[in-house]
């Protein structure tokens, strides 16, 4: 079973199931290429986005049960505001302004996320005692003095959000380690291929048009980051 926020469906991907569907699922994303690369598993996708763990406690984790063998879990980003984070970064003139933005967002995530976390985890393993759990991470979004020059955000900025990431990831995989689960952290495979770097680039850039795709895994990133990570780690 597959829980989480947008990382975990389809924005980013442009390919959706219905894309009026407020949790946005699409079939190129990581749960579902695993899914279908593992026909002998009956599936379910709970994933939704714009998830917190508040919601993943209410309306995700419910529909685990005890025959549950394997469940992924990407949340905490909504918790600590990381969308309005970003879009105060695009937004703002000033790099102190971003830089603010994003110190308030970890100071946010260091007081109330392992606490909210650690409720999650424990609610999805006494829902599903006999799973494995695998705790997904988000990517850092930029290659800090890369190809993207002066144009949009400055590296102070940039610096800004993958500090974010940072600190969202230590936090998962902390809460991860003390619930028992396996933590999945994309950030050295995802590194290469951030914003401004010189490879293929596996997350979305910022898209005035389609603010809702910006800053997401693409195909390439679920596929080749996400899924990849997920079957070394799964089989």
């Amino acid at each position: 079973m597959a829980l989480g926020d947008s990382y975990a469906v389809a924005p980013g991907t442009r390919v959706y199931d219905n894309p009026d569907d407020a949790c946005r699922r699409g079939p190129l994303t990581y749960p579902r290429l695993w899914a279908q690369q593992h026909p002998a598993y009956a599936f379910v996708e709970a994933s939704c986005s714009g998830a917190t763990t508040a919601e993943l406690g209410s309306q995700q984790v419910p529909q685990l049960t005890a025959d549950t063998t394997l469940v992924t879990v990407q949340v905490g980003g909504n918790d600590i505001g990381v969308v309005d984070v970003m879009t105060n970064c695009v937004l703002t003139i000033d790099d102190k302004d971003c830089v603010a933005g994003a110190e308030a967002a970890k100071t946010a995530a260091n007081g109330k996320l392992p606490g909210a976390l650690a409720n999650t985890y424990a609610s999805v393993r006494a829902n599903a005692p006999n799973a494995t759990v695998v705790v997904v991470g988000y990517p850092r979004l930029y290659t800090i003095g890369g190809t993207c020059g002066i144009f949009g955000l400055s590296d102070t900025e940039r610096t800004a959000l993958n500090s974010v990431a940072d600190t969202l990831d230590s936090i998962l995989a902390d809460q991860a380690a003390k619930a028992g689960f396996t933590f999945l952290d994309p950030r050295a495979a995802f590194d290469p291929h951030t914003i401004c770097s010189h490879g293929e680039t596996w997350v979305t850039s910022l898209e005035w048009d389609k603010i809702n795709e910006s800053y997401h895994p693409n195909q390439a990133g679920h596929r080749a980051g996400y899924l990849s990570l997920l079957t070394g780690l799964t089989g």
